[in-house]
C-alpha cells in the first residue's frame, strides 16, 4: 500500500453496547439509493455510495473502491489493483475484490478496520453534505441492517425486531462502529 495502514482495535463493540445500562438510539442503514428528491439519506453511509474522495493521495469513487483497491495493495496484486481501479461500478469492484491473489484472511482481518475508519474518514470530511449528514446522527449507533453481511454488518435488516437487540445481531457491525469512530474524528476536528 502507498502508506502502511497500522492496525487499530475498533473504540466501539457490540460488548460495549450489552454493559451500557441505557437503550441506545439506533440508525439503520443499508443500501445505497440515493433518495429520488436529492435529499442525503442514511444511504450514503454505505460503502457503495457514489462519492469522490480522495486518500493516500489516490481518487476513489466510493469506499468499495478504496478498500478493495487496499486489499489488492497489500497482497501486491497489480493486475487487479488495475482493474479495480478501471471501474466504478461498487458490485464489481466487491467481486474483483474477491478475486485478490495471494490473500490471507489473518493479514487482512489486521488491518481491514483501520483503512475503513481513515478511508470513510477521508469520505465524509471532503464531502460537506455526507459530513453534515453523518453529524445529524448525533450519538446514535450507527447498524449497518445487512440480513447478509455478518462482518461489516448486523446479519439481520431492520425491519428484524432482534436488530433492536444488539445481544441477538448475527455479526459484528464493523462498518457502523468504523463510521461511529469517523464521526467522533470529524467532529473533534471542527
Amino acid at each position: 500500500m502507498s502508506k502502511i495502514i497500522q492496525p487499530i482495535a475498533p473504540r466501539y463493540s457490540r460488548e460495549l453496547l450489552l454493559a451500557s445500562p441505557d437503550l441506545p438510539e439506533f440508525c439503520f442503514f443499508w443500501g445505497h439509493t440515493p433518495d429520488q428528491r436529492g435529499v442525503i439519506t442514511q444511504s450514503c453511509l454505505s460503502q457503495w455510495w457514489k462519492a469522490d474522495f480522495t486518500y493516500n493521495d489516490v481518487r476513489y469513487c466510493c469506499m468499495e473502491q478504496c478498500m478493495m483497491a487496499g486489499k489488492a495493495r497489500l497482497f501486491d496484486d497489480d493486475a487487479t489493483l488495475e482493474e479495480i481501479m478501471a471501474s466504478d461500478d461498487p458490485k464489481v469492484i466487491k467481486a474483483l475484490g474477491r478475486k485478490v491473489q495471494g490473500f490471507q484472511e489473518d493479514a487482512w482481518n489486521e488491518i481491514k478496520y483501520a483503512l475503513i475508519v481513515a478511508g470513510n474518514y477521508s469520505k465524509f470530511s471532503q464531502n460537506v453534505p455526507l459530513r453534515e449528514f453523518l453529524l445529524s446522527t448525533g450519538d446514535a449507533v450507527l447498524v449497518e441492517a445487512s440480513p447478509y453481511d455478518r462482518i461489516w454488518g448486523i446479519g439481520l435488516p431492520a425491519s428484524d425486531p432482534l436488530a433492536l437487540e444488539p445481544a441477538s445481531w448475527r455479526g459484528q457491525n464493523l462498518l457502523g462502529f468504523a463510521l461511529m469512530e469517523v464521526r467522533d474524528q470529524i467532529r473533534s476536528s471542527l
